[in-house]
């Protein structure tokens, strides 16, 4: 799908904040449509950051893409299952094998991780990208849901422009833990994990070479997320 040149007279603020051109430079967003909740939000903010967004499941076009968003609601293990019937694992191991960007929003960055706690008929694997499992969060308010700060490291370039600001979080679940510490010559190309804590430190982004995700709702954070996005935009 491809946005219409929106006048300037009827930019939204958050058009502006984020500098967007509506008609120059529109890379190809594939958001990987498997059967996770409602992913028009994520479309319309990616239009109005300029790109060229398509909705689907087909894996040559997920594949193809400059780049993938993989979102995510609901159930771990749900989730892992529709990401089965679209060959998701396939999508997202051949993009990275190529270095084409992959960014995971919510559960979408859960699956990304070896499996999770969270109560299922059927329990599954995720994809592995990295070590660690998804627990319940120890808060005396579950779920956390609403705004957030964040502890964002030196040199990302996700949060380019947008280190302290707050964004939007909704679930119950994440990885309480980090484990993946590479040494020695690896420790250059260690990836970067952003923070937040809610009863607790857990996860709030991880920006690992084409690979990224957040835990929380960039398209739901205003002008904070849609700039964001558009940081991630620019490196397709």
């Amino acid at each position: 799908m491809t946005p219409d040149p929106t006048p300037d007279s009827t930019r939204s603020a958050v058009d502006v904040a984020v500098g967007v051109d509506p008609v120059e430079g529109r890379p190809h967003v594939a958001v990987l449509d498997y059967g996770s909740g409602n992913l028009r939000s994520a479309v319309r903010m990616l239009e109005r950051l300029g790109a060229q967004v398509e909705l689907t499941a087909d894996r040559d076009t997920a594949i193809g893409a400059d780049g993938l968003l993989v979102p995510g609601v609901g159930n771990f293990h749900a989730c892992i299952a529709g990401l089965e019937a679209v060959e998701g694992s396939r999508i997202v191991d051949t993009r990275l094998a190529g270095g084409r960007p992959v960014l995971g929003i919510c559960v979408g960055m859960q699956v990304l991780f070896e499996t999770s706690t969270e109560p299922a008929q059927r329990r599954r694997e995720g994809l592995t990208q990295w070590p660690g499992v998804i627990e319940r969060l120890q808060a005396d308010v579950v779920p956390h849901m609403g705004w957030n700060t964040v502890d964002v490291p030196a040199g990302s370039r996700l949060f380019a422009g947008v280190e302290r600001e707050n964004f939007y979080f909704v679930h119950s679940y994440a990885a309480r833990e980090w484990t993946l510490d590479p040494r020695g010559p690896f420790e250059v190309v260690a990836p970067l994990v952003t923070w937040a804590d809610h009863g607790g430190p857990f996860v709030a982004a991880v920006e690992n070479g084409p690979l990224s995700a957040t835990q929380f709702h960039p398209e739901k954070s205003g002008d904070a997320g849609a700039r964001l996005l558009r940081n991630w935009l620019e490196t397709l």
